[in-house]
């Protein structure tokens, strides 16, 4: 049946993974503040962000992840995540 992949996604976005880290966009933004400053490099004792990361970009990433992931081996996790994480990457642009 097409779309049981996209509908078991929106389940885990709307329901476990939702419960346990909070809003997908609260909790993308949050990795891509940690990603930001990883990525940032001291100069003169300051911290210069060498890339502005956002929660949509984190999204984007993380599709590439999963990807890397699948291309090791298959797992219905990765591709049910891809599709999640591209759902995600398009709410960023509604708002």
């Amino acid at each position: 049946m097409i779309g049981k992949v996209l509908d078991e996604a929106k389940a885990l976005i709307n329901g476990a993974r939702r419960e346990s880290y909070g809003s997908p966009q609260e909790s993308l933004n949050r990795v891509a503040a940690f990603w930001r400053n990883y990525l940032s490099v001291i100069d003169n004792g300051e911290y210069a962000p060498k890339v502005n990361i956002t929660g949509a970009d984190v999204a984007l990433m993380m599709v590439l992840f999963k990807v890397a992931r699948e291309s090791n081996e298959h797992s219905r996790d990765n591709i049910v995540d891809i599709a999640g994480y591209a759902g995600l990457a398009g709410e960023f642009e509604d708002e």
